[in-house]
């Protein structure tokens, strides 16, 4: 007798198929589709050398690149995230072969970022940055992990220069446009800002000649250039501005005008003169005493102030004994004159 082999085994096929698609309807139905630019929550599971897996809740682990990872560059991701952290991602790719998307921690804050700048810029706030580069035309700020530029004519104390890397600074913003991704900022504006609201008509104010022009010399003072006009630095007629005053050199003024919108200033040495031609004479002696005279200068000016206030009481207190000499028939003409015209 030959043998056939093992007795052929008998499966109930209708009822594995069910079964076997049943299970296949399950994992379905657990399964989760992503769109690129959509946000999802993940947990991080594990290192990878340039990034790392993100458990999603999707059939397959998604990757992290470390260049995605963070607004500003890092190149240590264990840095940035610990296992078991869980995180919010911006999927920023369809699904591979594997069913692997792609994620971006980076571009999520870039947005948020942006939101975070648009606020500041409209409501006009003053903020300390980080100088990180410095170029031909003025330098690179960080804010919110943003580039934004700052033009060299909108640095105060000097140009850009290396040795401002590195340093924290006051900005205002002068342009935010994410539509370009353009953010412009000024130093200037909120050095201005803040130094201006500490400043008033009569203080004494140190600084140093920063410019000499034909028509006065611009002063810097606390980051800020204000105007000594030639008539205003002595009492004296001035023949060589030059002769007196030099680029770099230290002076005293007086503020006699501000405008705290447009960021000018009006200076005068003229008023801290202890005798008219001192600043001609001995200029040291006029800084030297610039305190001084110049608290006897605000007193002469209070005095003047009283004796004009005093004059106008004089001249409305005639003015009222004058009217009361009129005569009632006088005056009662007058009222029907002017009757008379505003009838017709």
């Amino acid at each position: 007798m030959r043998w056939k082999g093992p007795p052929k085994r008998v499966f109930d096929t209708p009822e594995d198929d069910e079964s076997y698609q049943q299970f296949a309807d399950m994992l379905s139905e657990q399964q989760v589709s992503f769109n690129r630019g959509e946000t999802v929550t993940g947990v991080v599971v594990q290192y990878e050398q340039r990034g790392l897996l993100v458990d999603i809740g999707a059939k397959a682990s998604a990757y992290l690149p470390l260049r995605e990872a963070a607004l500003v560059p890092c190149e240590d991701i264990e840095a940035l995230f610990n296992i078991d952290d869980s995180v919010e991602f911006m999927v920023i790719s369809d699904e591979n072969e594997m069913g692997q998307v792609t994620l971006s921690v980076r571009r999520l804050e870039f947005e948020k970022a942006w939101q975070r700048v648009d606020d500041m810029h409209k409501a006009d706030t003053v903020f300390d940055a980080e100088v990180v580069a410095v170029n031909k035309g003025g330098a690179i700020v960080l804010v919110e992990g943003l580039r934004a530029f700052l033009p060299g004519s909108h640095l105060c104390g000097g140009v850009p220069s290396e040795e401002l890397v590195g340093r924290t600074l006051p900005f205002k913003f002068l342009e935010v446009n994410s539509e370009t991704n353009k953010l412009v900022v000024s130093n200037r504006r909120a050095v201005v800002e803040t130094e201006m609201q500490e400043l008033a008509r009569g203080d004494v104010v140190e600084g140093y000649i920063k410019a000499i022009k034909p028509y006065g010399a611009f002063v810097e003072i606390r980051g800020m250039s204000g105007l000594l006009h030639i008539s205003q630095i002595s009492y004296d007629r001035i023949e060589d501005l030059g002769a007196i005053v030099q680029v770099g050199m230290p002076v005293k003024c007086m503020i006699i005008d501000h405008d705290k919108v447009a960021g000018r200033i009006a200076l005068s040495t003229k008023t801290l003169e202890p005798e008219p031609g001192d600043m001609l004479k001995n200029p040291q002696k006029v800084f030297d005493l610039a305190e001084e005279t110049a608290a006897k200068y605000h007193e002469r000016m209070e005095a003047e102030r009283k004796a004009r206030e005093e004059a106008a009481k004089v001249i409305v207190m005639g003015l009222g004994d004058g009217l009361d000499s009129f005569d009632t028939d006088v005056l009662a003409g007058i009222t029907d004159g002017i009757d008379s015209v505003l009838g017709n």
